[in-house]
């Protein structure tokens, strides 16, 4: 147990510390965006922010990843704030937090299983355009100095690694901007324009709302929502981490950590969150890969804000976009682009709807749900097509085999209804099955049709070769062999 614990803690102290530092400033302004997007208070999202990273530190399943308050998650808030206000979000929070334990319960991961390669490079896609849009208001109706310092901070953090990676290239370049804009005294936007920076630390407070079932209903669907929101980006994004890092996560404990970290930070005075891409990737590219980076980045967050905030709100804005403009470049699939004329068509429409349903309508859920329902009905066209049914006859006897390919189920039933010649005088048949897998009701329907026409024709029939779980759904729902029902169906006709 303590080298597990050396191993997800203590070995990458240095790197560790360094890139979670740069990513505790580069959540001040996003915490505080996201908190007027939502309508609270700037304290909200930086409360949240700081206490979900240090709980998911400890009981989160993707070492290195940072969770915080995020703009998907403070979209789907902001009717709940504006019609019954800040207590009953903390309250949608905490049961948001409840929902994402149980899921980790009944094993709701599992569900990634059926997200495609072309749908995670449309989720990595949109977020990193998302990134970059968001940006571009800092970057309209500014002096040419935020430009400038802007193309500056881009120049140190490409350039330094060529020089040294010693420490990460974008601490020094908020810092070395910093220092630049103090010197020359350039009025350009600030951290501390953003909002208030709190001067205290959160404090454990019950939401003051009225416990009944009214409030249940207010908040439920808020909170249904918060939750799947949060544990898709959250597996969203520790999938893409372990891509980047070459690991692999516990996303069962990534939703219970999830979920912990959301039922803190409710009773802390923080709304919800999730898993962060942009933030979890600024984490990788500067070393962090350990749970002390995500830990380090949530208390040196609180440390800034409440003690530091004075210098920290001079920080200029314009050091920040270079960062995340650094993250928007470094997220975007690049490969995608080439792909799209060496993959399926179909892989590639299921990532550009991904990534136009995202951008459309500012939900990942959505645009998530749409690449997954996409890829499922290619996928299912494309197994429906791989189906054959071949006859042979024995012209002796009279009787024919008619030899079934491949899977029958909802989109090739019809296609093997159409291969069998009900009208020909034939004795006997045998339809053979080896090589046939029968997956859901509207295959065995299809088969008790064939069946029973072939016995209307006075044709004897005799099915082989059924697999057991092809056996166990026609035993359970086909009629063909069940007299009773058959004599119904056929005095329908």
């Amino acid at each position: 147990m303590f080298r597990s614990i050396q191993q997800e803690w203590f070995s990458n102290i240095r790197a560790d510390v360094l890139a979670g530092t740069v990513v505790a400033l580069a959540l001040i302004p996003e915490a505080i965006a996201f908190s007027i997007i939502a309508g609270v208070d700037p304290k909200v999202g930086l409360y949240a922010s700081f206490c979900i990273a240090v709980v998911t530190a400890f009981a989160g399943g993707r070492p290195g990843m940072i969770s915080a308050a995020t703009a998907a998650m403070a979209l789907l808030m902001t009717d709940l704030v504006k019609d019954h206000g800040l207590q009953y979000l903390l309250a949608a929070t905490v049961l948001t937090g409840v929902f994402q334990i149980i899921a980790g319960f009944i094993r709701l991961d599992q569900l990634m299983r059926f997200v495609s390669r072309s749908v995670v490079t449309g989720f990595v896609n949109a977020l990193a355009i998302s990134i970059f849009i968001a940006q571009l208001p800092e970057l309209t109706n500014v002096t040419w100095h935020v430009y400038a310092l802007t193309g500056l901070g881009l120049a140190i953090i490409y350039l330094l690694p060529y020089l040294t990676t010693a420490v990460p290239s974008p601490l020094i370049s908020i810092v070395l901007v910093t220092g630049l804009a103090l010197w020359m005294g350039l009025d350009v936007p600030t951290v501390g324009d953003k909002g208030a920076l709190p001067d205290s630390l959160p404090m454990f407070l019950l939401p003051d709302i009225p416990l009944n079932m009214e409030t249940l209903q207010i908040i439920l669907p808020y909170s249904l929502g918060l939750a799947v929101v949060g544990l898709l980006e959250s597996m969203m994004t520790a999938t893409i981490v372990d891509e980047l890092t070459d690991t692999t996560s516990n996303k069962n404990r990534e939703c219970k950590g999830q979920g912990i970290a959301n039922i803190a930070a409710g009773l802390l005075g923080g709304m919800a969150g999730c898993a962060m891409i942009g933030q979890s990737v600024i984490n990788v590219k500067s070393g962090g890969r350990k749970r002390l980076s995500t830990l380090v980045a949530g208390v040196f967050l609180l440390i800034l804000v409440v003690f530091l905030g004075k210098w920290v709100s001079m920080i200029p804005m314009a050091a920040l976009v270079a960062v995340m403009i650094m993250v928007s470049i470094g997220t975007f699939s690049w490969e995608s682009i080439t792909n799209t004329m060496k993959h399926p068509w179909s892989s590639t429409v299921v990532m550009l709807a991904t990534v136009a349903g995202t951008l459309a309508t500012h939900n990942l859920a959505i645009g998530v749900g749409v690449g997954v329902i996409l890829s499922a009905l290619f996928y299912a066209n494309k197994v429906g097509r791989v189906f054959y049914v071949q006859a042979s006859e024995d012209e002796a006897d009279g009787h024919r085999v008619y030899q079934v390919v491949g899977q029958v189920f909802f989109t090739s039933s019809e296609q093997f209804l159409g291969s069998f010649d009900f009208k020909e005088a034939i004795d006997k048949v045998t339809i053979d099955v080896h090589r046939a897998h029968f997956w859901d009701i509207t295959a065995i329907g299809a088969l008790d049709k064939v069946v029973i026409k072939f016995r209307r024709e006075g044709t004897e029939v005799n099915i082989i070769g059924l697999n057991e779980a092809s056996a166990t759904l026609v035993d359970k729902f086909g009629v063909h062999d069940k007299p009773a029902e058959v004599e119904k169906l056929m005095g329908g006709h």
